[in-house]
């Protein structure tokens, strides 16, 4: 059985899910999502919550059955709690400003770079160097900043450039120069 798959998922009170022929819509509170699940796999609910069942211990049903799952759950945590994405801009004179709904980045390049959020996602600039990717769909939060960062990727010398709130940059040491030379 799937450690994952085998939960069952609690919907709150102020979300509403409909499933037909897998076809899972959730509407909540910040926005509606809606996602065709594998069609091997049994949904039901009862009660306001939602169980994942397989038909078989086949490989492609056991790997299905907890992504299923987590979809799903997924599905009904971005509507009622939402999902964010934090990214840090470090280097001179790298930095965001907001220009109403979009971003614009000055990166280093000649130009400066402006980003529109897609449907469905917002961005927030707390800081000029601090950028916040929230929406309630977290496929598509993680899949724009990801697009922001490969905009200036840090780079292993200085750091510099635009990275996950938390992330670890590898480091390199850089030349050695001619110490022992005459």
């Amino acid at each position: 059985m799937s450690r994952i798959g085998k939960h069952p998922i609690a919907v709150p009170a102020n979300v509403t899910v409909t499933i037909e022929n897998n076809f899972v819509t959730v509407k909540g509170p910040k926005g509606e999502l809606s996602r065709q699940i594998s069609k091997d796999m049994k949904l039901t609910m009862e009660d306001g919550v939602i169980t994942v069942e397989r038909p078989s211990d086949d490989k492609e049903h056991r790997s299905m059955h907890g992504l299923s799952r987590t979809l799903i759950n997924n599905m009904v945590v971005g509507v009622t709690e939402g999902f964010s994405k934090t990214l840090e801009i470090t280097g001179v004179g790298y930095r965001a400003a907001k220009q109403g709904n979009n971003i614009n980045f000055t990166l280093g390049f000649s130009h400066p770079v402006i980003k529109e959020p897609p449907a469905g996602i917002t961005f927030e600039v707390p800081a000029p160097n601090k950028i916040v990717v929230s929406g309630a769909d977290k496929e598509k939060v993680g899949a724009v900043a990801a697009e922001i960062r490969t905009l200036r990727p840090p780079e292993p010398y200085k750091g510099k450039g635009i990275h996950y709130e938390g992330e670890r940059i590898r480091r390199k040491i850089g030349k050695a120069g001619a110490k022992g030379k005459k």
